[in-house]
């Protein structure tokens, strides 16, 4: 029964989160701003280089292949620096809901007050690391193209008002 119990409390923690994770407004993340913005020791991301990142991370299950509700994480034409910028708001809301996962993960003690639950507790925790590794590698790229996507678009504008005027 407390297995039974484990994995319906783990099951609608993370149904729950995808939902309020979807709910939250959007303007109360801030990718550059703690604790979002990169720390200096993952070197903008290249730090997960070293956990050969790229070769896994298109491999994991993605909510937004399945929920078409969600903004998909790959881009179907030529990306706009606003279309990017959603995408860096998003890599922020799926690393805080990742986290919450990992801070709800303990309460399985709850039901189980001995090894089983330390094990149960590691691998929620375990399986939720991953998700929140790859944000935080995709962020900074996913800024550096925002940063040339608006200086283009930019001198595009730019370019059409000479012209007219």
């Amino acid at each position: 029964m407390p297995l039974i119990l484990s994995a319906l409390y783990v099951l609608i923690c993370g149904i729950l989160s995808h939902y309020i994770g979807e709910a939250i407004p959007r303007r109360i993340f801030h990718p550059d701003r703690f604790p979002f913005a990169p720390w200096r020791w993952e070197r903008n991301g290249a730090i997960y280089d070293k956990i050969r990142i790229r070769a896994w991370k298109d491999r994991m299950p993605d909510m937004s292949r399945v929920s078409k509700k969600m903004l998909p994480k790959r881009f179907e034409t030529f990306p706009t620096a606003d279309r990017v910028q959603a995408l860096i708001v998003e890599t922020c809301v799926a690393e805080a809901t990742h986290v919450v996962l990992c801070l709800l993960a303990p309460r399985i003690w709850l039901f189980w007050r001995n090894g089983v639950g330390v094990l149960l507790t590691g691998l929620v925790i375990l399986c939720n690391i991953p998700y929140i590794l790859i944000q935080r590698y995709n962020r900074p790229s996913l800024t550096a193209l925002c940063a040339r996507l608006t200086v283009r678009e930019e001198r595009k504008r730019n370019a059409n008002t000479d012209s007219i005027g």
